[in-house]
């Protein structure tokens, strides 16, 4: 029996915490080159800068607000073979505040030109990882339906979309737990709508994503970010759950030992929690982030990041209430047992 596709999930997937210094520093603590560096103030209240190699170093866009990518040349300047640099932007790197950084790998570019090689009907670039279930794809929007290679070979389980150019509209997120008919919003707390047309009510597959004549999706003309994930068994899972409403609280089996755990309450309001092994090494997991909200670290007590999955530990609104449905999207710090028999130890 495989149990995991991916024996070193650190090859592909990190968080790394580390402490601003409000001049310049580079991190080199990763075992890989990164492609997408997504950063969080902990202490203070800033933003979450999102960054890629397929923008480019500098290119900011900010998971909590609507706004337009914005350049700025003292927030993340380079990515590096192990990590990145950092300008003194007090964004990334304000002296003595302290941050988080999800840090994904991707790495093999592609160009894809629609009419010439039948894939889709907008063309489309990008970074790809096929073995980690990762890619980073970006096309200018038709304002018209149409289909995008994503380059993973497989179908993506959860797409994160944002139109660079227009500072008015949502971040898009599919997630298959939802379907192509409806969609969330990363930057913000709205339950799970109806469909607004921005997947064409029509579901990936394993060469293309789908996209309506939706402006936050496919404006005409305008340029657009999307970070596609694959499945992979023993290294990612996204899915959905239902709550318990108690603090003894609904356990999630993902079939590793979590890196990174993400969830929103699908079926009502609520923000978009962050949980990681490195700012809460033992359990239980007390430091929360927010994808949605620019606010600092809060340290209430919630879940455990067990060996093989997630155990809620509170029935409060944003995990566990009443018989509310939520969505989650995890990453592995290592398989529950790796290809050659290896177990997961606890923490």
């Amino acid at each position: 029996m495989a149990y995991t596709t991916i024996d070193k999930p650190t090859d592909y997937f990190e968080t790394v915490i580390y402490t601003g210094n409000g001049g310049t520093q580079s991190i080199t603590s990763l075992d890989f080159a990164p492609n997408w560096v997504w950063i969080k103030s902990r202490s203070t209240v800033r933003n979450n800068v999102l960054n890629d190699t397929v923008r480019g170093a500098t290119k900011n866009l900010f998971s909590n607000t609507t706004g337009a990518e914005a350049t700025d040349t003292e927030t993340l300047t380079s990515f590096n073979s192990d990590g990145f640099t950092l300008g003194d932007s007090a964004k990334v790197n304000e002296n003595g505040t302290t941050f988080a950084s999800w840090n994904w790998k991707a790495g093999t570019s592609f160009t894809n030109d629609a009419s010439a090689t039948g894939i889709g009907s907008i063309d489309s670039t990008g970074s790809v990882n096929q073995d980690a279930g990762f890619s980073i794809c970006s096309y200018t929007g038709t304002g018209s339906a149409g289909t995008i290679k994503h380059g993973l070979n497989s179908t993506p389980s959860a797409i994160i979309l944002k139109n660079r150019i227009d500072g008015s509209v949502f971040w898009y997120v599919y997630h298959k737990s939802l379907g192509n008919n409806s969609e969330m919003y990363l930057n913000a707390t709205d339950a799970a709508p109806g469909s607004t047309g921005a997947w064409n009510t029509t579901s990936p597959t394993s060469s293309v994503f789908s996209v309506g004549s939706h402006g936050g999706t496919n404006a005409s003309g305008q340029a657009i970010i999307a970070y596609c994930f694959a499945e992979k068994q023993g290294y990612s899972k996204f899915g959905s759950y239902s709550a318990n409403n108690s603090s003894n609280g609904t356990y999630i089996h993902l079939g590793f030992k979590p890196a990174l755990f993400i969830c929103k309450k699908s079926s009502g309001t609520e923000t978009w929690h962050i949980h990681d092994n490195k700012r809460s090494p033992f359990n239980v997991s007390s430091a929360e982030l927010y994808a949605s909200e620019n606010q600092a670290e809060d340290t209430n007590a919630r879940l455990d990041l067990l060996s093989n999955g997630v155990k809620m530990r509170t029935d409060g609104g944003g995990y566990n209430t009443g018989s509310e449905t939520y969505i989650y999207m995890a990453f592995a710090e290592s398989p529950f047992v790796s290809s050659t028999g290896v177990p997961a130890t606890a923490r």
